[in-house]
């Protein structure tokens, strides 16, 4: 019971911050969701989550996804669930299946992949196209011909497949002019795809995690992916 009543006050602190955050940047109020990155905790944390009334959560590992919202659904029905980690080729089909968006496309052949299950499943997946701005991992476009590529693929050939717009990776630093470079860049990005695909709604920024959301938001970010602030440290590792 304390464990469920800290992760409710937790998700209302990073909600206040939000909106604060909002504020300070001229956003409309309600402007930014919050996604809670429900990765390495249990099943329990997420539906205490739920109970305080969050409902999108996202997750990096399909596996460990599949195994505990499978689980999750039996007490909370309604939630949105999101892929957000670098997604293999083997795991798409599972990813299509539990997932209402794919936040991590990053090549052309994913692409096909991820058209190819869903086309079977008879479902329309929403996707993120991912973009390299600095951070240390290797995911994400690190060329804007290379995602205009994909782009026109896409739109040609994939029809079980929305883009809803774009999602990064700040650098794991306390350098904050370095984090805010890298969320203006993917704004930048998304400014200049916006322009290039105008009849394509390219609207979704998702930048800013628990260390940095709050600049994420002062960027622009339409969406925060936030874990440790609401769920505290890891509870088991994978």
């Amino acid at each position: 019971m304390q464990h469920n009543q800290a992760i409710k006050d937790n998700i209302q602190r990073v909600l206040n911050t939000i909106r604060e955050a909002e504020l300070r940047s001229g956003r409309v109020q309600g402007a930014v969701r919050l996604m809670a990155v429900s990765k390495f905790h249990p099943v329990s944390s997420i539906i205490s989550a739920a109970d305080a009334g969050q409902i999108l959560f996202g997750e990096n590992r399909v596996q460990e996804a599949a195994a505990k919202f499978s689980e999750v659904k039996i007490s909370v029905p309604m939630f949105e669930l999101h892929i957000i980690g670098s997604l293999q080729r083997n795991k798409v089909k599972t990813a299509v299946e539990i997932a209402s968006c794919i936040q991590s496309l990053d090549r052309l052949e994913l692409a096909e992949c991820i058209e190819k299950h869903a086309a079977q499943a008879n479902k329309i997946i929403h996707v993120l196209l991912e973009y390299h701005t600095g951070e240390d991992s290797k995911s994400g476009f690190t060329s804007q011909d290379d995602m205009y590529k994909t782009i026109d693929y896409v739109l040609a050939q994939c029809p079980h497949i929305r883009l809803d717009g774009f999602m990064t990776m700040a650098p794991f630093t306390s350098d904050i002019p370095l984090v805010r470079a890298a969320f203006r860049k993917l704004a930048r990005v998304a400014q200049e795809t916006q322009s290039r695909y105008p009849d394509v709604p390219l609207r979704e920024l998702s930048m800013g995690m628990s260390n940095d959301y709050e600049t994420a938001i002062e960027e622009g970010a339409s969406m925060v992916r936030v874990g440790t602030a609401i769920f505290g440290p890891r509870e088991y590792a994978t």
